[in-house]
């Protein structure tokens, strides 16, 4: 015969069930909160992520029939090392088309083209486009890229009770401070996106390599003397 369970035994053996489950639950999908937060992390370490956003870059500059002036040069040149330092994409040349003065739209185009290959940029990363002024007697010439910017999360703004623990989560502001910190540190935003193109290899140094290892020749470096030492025995 199966024994009677005492009430006071039923609420508790309900109380043990309802404290298992509850640790045993799945958090619940929070909403996107400050920027960067992720709204299901599938880790503790992945509740905050650093983002990337375009931030179009454009410089402006007047058409003149003789083309480039000594102030455009000059901005262009700090253009273009802004450009530089940010490793931006293809730069942009569009030219005013079907405007009162065409030839010196062309003439102003062609030698800002020029300068910015003078000046490193690659042939291939420029591109030339043409805009509709829209009846602008003075249409500029617009020259620009696009490069990223940093998205840094907002931590601290919220806190939660740090003791309730029933949930097995960590705090909502885990994680907020080391991703802050790198998002102000990157040199480019743009590697969030996606990894750096590889640098041609160098030929030259991969034949010489090559013709030493054919012959048995040492194909690395010689040792630089002040990387040589040995541990003192001295006694001090």
């Amino acid at each position: 015969m199966t024994a009677a369970v005492r009430p006071s035994h039923m609420l508790a053996l309900t109380l043990l069930l309802a404290g298992l489950s509850a640790c045993a639950s799945a958090p619940s999908e929070e909403a996107s909160g400050p920027l960067g937060r992720v709204a299901d992390p599938r880790l503790p370490t992945e509740h905050y992520q650093a983002q990337a956003v375009e931030s179009p870059q454009e410089i402006r500059l007047a058409v003149h029939a003789q083309g480039l002036s000594a102030n455009q040069a000059n901005a262009l040149a700090r253009f273009v090392q802004t450009w530089s330092d940010g490793e931006g994409g293809v730069i942009t040349l569009s030219a005013p088309t079907g405007g009162p003065d065409g030839a010196a739209a062309f003439r102003t185009g062609e030698g800002a083209r020029t300068f910015l290959i003078a000046q490193g940029v690659p042939a291939d990363r420029i591109q030339v486009t043409g805009y509709d002024p829209a009846g602008q007697p003075e249409a500029p010439l617009r020259i620009g890229y696009t490069r990223y910017e940093a998205v840094i999360p907002a931590c601290g703004r919220e806190w939660q009770n740090l003791a309730s623990t029933k949930t097995n989560d960590v705090s909502s502001n885990f994680g907020c401070a080391i991703t802050a910190n790198m998002a102000a540190q990157i040199a480019n935003p743009g590697d969030l996106l996606r990894p750096r193109d590889m640098t041609p290899a160098d030929a030259a140094r991969r034949a010489t390599v090559l013709e030493k290892y054919r012959k048995g020749q040492v194909v690395s470096s010689e040792k630089d003397a002040q990387a040589q030492g040995v541990v003192s025995d001295a006694i001090k």
